[in-house]
């Protein structure tokens, strides 16, 4: 029939009468508000409609209101069972889900952003682009900029500003594509690279970014007390000398600092957008002072004004003190590393996927201007060397050492043999000469160096509590805690600040600021490759919403990053690779329970079938064999001994397939199965066993295992040997057992698997006994919220040092428990001697031999298993001895042919013993 409600077009899907759950008594007489036009496929109301965000929602999600909808299982049973079926009601939320379909859902808001609702955020101005700027016009503009250009001349020191734009603008473009692909919670270039490339890229890097933010506030700290310093010195006021005084004064600033960062983000911002006025005005004021004709004072200083002649003078490169291109480059390049300001408090942002791209990006196009313009016109009117002398004055056009300031009428050539105060090449205030007005260019110096300090200040706690949330390194769980509506990480700022402190004591600015170049190119190394991997991987949740990004230049930006640490300094690059190494083989080795679904996974994933096709496209060698085991465990907690054995042939190198038979109709038992397989896995992957777990329902053992035969595996990734456990009861059991389990072997033997069985006289199956173990921890549980309730009950007493609660321990509680469990003494030694039977082979094998049979040539395979045992650390002192059925005449002959064959074989051997007579019984040893 059709659907009045639903406007008919020629493109639309056929619509069918709808039936209702009341009809057969499935909604207990609720009725469900559903609209017309919305059918399930399975003709019943169900909430599968047009996509909407809460159907997509984290099932333990807490935020927001959540619909709870029939499952596919609890519609297939409406068709399978005639009983009543009570189907939850869509609009109502009755409890928290059992169950989560994501481990990680990016989109969901935390329960400390809910709670956080007063939180201050900023938009794309305040929030990147005032802070960007100020980090990136930070101590270079007026202290180290006419230094560059004068070691590099205009020439070279152009391409320095342009190399630091290029890598920066690349990195940009690959931040700005990451980000856009998701949500940006807070962490900067931790959560960027951490999302995109794993824990373990992320957890390295966010380290060592954190902390090159902390040394950076040192650099810019330095860079202040610098200017400070030589005000002092200027009025004969310094308190003991330079580089103690700028120890002083740069950890008094650093404190002060400190107060304005734990006032929190709003004075921090008011205070940056001051800043931000106060560094406009001072940079107005240099191009205006380079119009003002200079003075006699400013001339001897050597300001000239625009001159063709010290432009011409000044183009080409003049390294001194051992400086080079890239030493140069080194120092200047920190200049350029407040590209991330913004992304470091993505947290605090109001819409982080549109403000990161556009106020990154404008940033660095106003700023890279800025440097170029300022350093041009300074190249352009002062002179390198010059005395300060008003009195090296000579007659125009007279001829001295051929320098523009000749002839301009001063003789400057004395700094060629005695170092001068003054000039480009000698004087870090040069700003100040050229200035129209002084004090303003201290003060932009001043709020340079501060706000570019303040942001690094904020920055560095702020990436660094993201890493600890994510729990990645747990012994720096104790910084993750937030204080206030904004969750400011007050215990972070103490430990930036502690860091800062102790690299002001250097307090030579040359020095830190190549320090912290190697860990912000490593940083912006990862980014550009994060976005590259990404691309790469053409993962299906790779779909950024900005598409001004290439994988090729994001490459060549992640490259030409690494190129750049080598060139300025190739230890500091080894070093800085070293740390992040050994960062990332910790984070390896301690596997973080996360799931982020970055790309290293889908790149996994891509090889993982790559490599599945590639091996089914060449024939299997003989020399590559490997046993890949089939394992019927059934639970693989039950039989672990078969576990055990089945790892010590595969270990790290082949494939393990532990296998369960649910015996009876796949229907009955799917909810079992699916259970089963999470439940185990997560068993193996705590055991450090590397198998996989594979269900199969049947109707019998030999059925269910002739199936997993014959389908498990992909490709050459199938099993080639079946291990099972020798049936011990085979007089007692059923025929139909005793066939079924026979049969197994006979299919094996089909399939052209080998076969190992494993028999150990005390049993394999200890199922029984973690019942037991299941059922006390029970009990266990149950004694534990008793005492509880009756603890809740108890007079609040007196406590003193004789009147402490009494607190049974888990262990008395335990043994309490144990006596309430029936078993008589006998059970329990027969259940003891079987658990230590089954963990046998989990610990180390003393002295002894493995005993092979060889009653016939199979091709290797007995001989094979237990030489592979012999090259495992727990059986390397177990030797092979192996027995081979003979004739009386022909011993000594048997003996050289199997000598011979293990030597072919390769195959060290203890001893080789021939039985004459069959039936003879084998020696007991071991």
């Amino acid at each position: 029939m059709e659907n009045p409600g639903f406007e008919r077009s020629k493109d639309d899907p056929p619509q069918y009468e709808e039936l209702s759950f009341s009809e057969n008594g499935f909604n207990n007489g609720e009725t469900r508000a559903t609209r017309p036009s919305v059918t399930s496929a399975f003709g019943h109301n169900t909430l599968d409609r047009v996509p909407n965000v809460d159907f997509y929602r984290n099932a333990d999600s807490i935020s927001g209101h959540r619909a709870v909808r029939p499952s596919l299982q609890e519609l297939h049973d409406i068709f399978q069972k005639n009983g009543v079926h009570n189907v939850p009601n869509p609009l109502e939320d009755k409890g928290e889900a059992k169950g989560s379909t994501l481990d990680d859902v990016e989109s969901v808001m935390s329960l400390e952003e809910k709670e956080a609702g007063g939180a201050v955020k900023f938009g794309w101005i305040k929030g990147v682009l005032v802070r960007c700027i100020l980090n990136i016009w930070g101590v270079m503009l007026f202290i180290r900029l006419s230094w560059v250009f004068g070691q590099a001349g205009i020439g070279l020191g152009i391409v320095v500003v342009i190399l630091s734009v290029v890598v920066t603008t690349i990195t940009c473009l690959s931040m700005s594509a990451i980000c856009t692909n998701g949500v940006v919670r807070g962490g900067g270039a931790y959560y960027l690279i951490s999302r995109s490339l794993g824990p373990e890229f992320g957890g390295s890097i966010g380290l060592i970014f954190a902390f090159a933010n902390a040394v950076a506030v040192a650099m810019y700290v330095v860079g202040f007390a610098e200017t400070v310093v030589e005000l002092l010195k200027e009025n004969d006021a310094l308190m003991v000398d330079t580089v103690n005084d700028t120890r002083i004064i740069g950890c008094i600033t650093a404190v002060l600092l400190m107060g304005i960062t734990v006032a929190g983000m709003e004075w921090e911002a008011k205070a940056q957008v001051a800043l931000l006025v106060i560094l406009l005005v001072a940079i107005g004021n240099v191009f205006v002072g380079t119009v003002i004709p200079s003075t006699e004072d400013k001339r001897s200083k050597g300001f000239f004004n625009y001159q063709e002649s010290i432009a011409k003078e000044n183009f080409l490169p003049d390294f001194r003190d051992g400086e080079t291109f890239f030493s140069v480059f080194a120092i200047f390049f920190p200049a350029a590393t407040g590209i991330l300001a913004g992304a470091n408090i993505s947290g605090d942002l109001k819409d982080p996927q549109a403000a990161l791209p556009k106020g990154t990006l404008l940033a660095i196009f106003i700023t890279g201007i800025t440097y170029l313009g300022i350093a041009l016109i300074v190249s352009v009117t002062v002179v390198r060397d010059a005395t300060g002398n008003r009195n090296d004055t000579i007659v125009p056009g007279s001829s001295c050492n051929f320098s523009s300031a000749c002839d301009l009428g001063y003789d400057f050539s004395i700094c060629q043999t005695t170092k001068c105060n003054y000039g480009l090449m000698n004087n870090f205030q040069v700003m100040n000469l050229v200035s129209g007005f002084g004090p303003l260019i201290t003060a932009g110096t001043f709020s340079a160096t501060l706000s570019s300090a303040l942001a690094s200040l904020v920055s560095a706690p702020k990436v660094f509590q993201a890493l600890c949330k994510d729990n990645i390194y747990t012994a720096l769980k104790f910084f993750a805690k937030g204080h206030g509506k904004n969750k400011e990480p007050i215990r972070g700022y103490v430990l930036t600040f502690f860091i800062a402190v102790a690299f002001i004591l250097i307090a030579e600015l040359n020095t830190i600021a190549p320090i912290i170049s190697n860990f912000f190119l490593a940083s912006y190394a990862l980014i550009n490759f994060s976005c590259f991997h990404a691309s790469y991987a053409k993962s299906p949740g790779w779909r950024p919403a900005y598409k001004y990004y290439n994988m090729w230049l994001s490459l060549f930006g992640a490259v030409l990053c690494c190129a750049v640490m080598f060139v300025i300094n190739w230890w500091a690059a080894l070093l800085t690779y070293g740390i992040e190494l050994f960062l990332y083989i910790y984070v390896t080795v301690k596997k973080p329970d996360v799931n982020w679904g970055s790309s290293t996974q889908a790149v996994t994933f891509i090889n993982a079938v790559n490599n599945a096709l590639t091996l089914s496209g060449v024939d299997e060698h003989i020399k590559n064999f490997r046993p890949k085991c089939l394992v019927m465990t059934g639970s693989p907690r039950s039989r672990p001994a078969l576990l055990d054995l089945a790892h010590s042939f595969t270990k790290n190198y082949g494939l393990c397939l532990t296998c369960e038979v649910f015996v009876g109709p796949r229907d009955n038992n799917l909810q079992d199965m699916n259970a089963a397989v999470q439940q185990n896995q997560q068993w193996l992957h705590k055991q450090k066993r590397k198998a996989f777990y594979t269900p199969v329902a049947s109707e019998n053992l030999q059925k269910g295992a002739e199936a997993l035969m014959q389908a498990s595996g992909l490709g050459r990734m199938k099993p080639n040997t079946v291990m099972l456990g020798f049936k011990c009861d085979w007089k007692t059991a059923k025929p139909q057992e005793v066939q079924s389990y026979v049969g197994i072997l006979h299919d094996a033997f089909d399939f052209e698997h080998g076969s190992v069985i494993l028999r150990i006289s005390q049993g394999m199956d200890i199922s029984h006994i973690l019942r037991a173990e299941e059922e006390m921890e029970r009990m266990l549980l149950e004694q534990q919220a008793l005492e509880m309730e009756e603890s809740d009950f108890q007079p609040q007493g007196g406590k003193g040092f004789f009147n402490k609660s009494k607190k049974s321990s888990k262990k008395e509680m335990t043994s309490k428990v144990s006596l309430d469990v029936p078993q008589t003494s006998d059970l329990a030694k027969m259940n003891q001697r079987l658990v230590e039977a089954s963990s046998q082979f989990k610990r180390k094998q003393g002295k002894g031999t493995i005993d092979v049979w060889w009653l016939f040539d199979d091709g290797g395979l007995t001989l094979l298993l237990p030489h592979i045992l012999t090259t495992r650390k727990k059986w390397k002192d177990c030797k092979l001895r192996i027995f081979i059925a003979g004739q009386p005449e022909r011993i000594e002959q048997d003996k050289e042919e199997m000598q011979e064959l293990l030597k072919k074989f390769r195959i060290k051997c203890a001893d080789i013993k021939v039985i004459a007579d069959i039936n003879v019984k084998p020696s007991a040893e071991r």
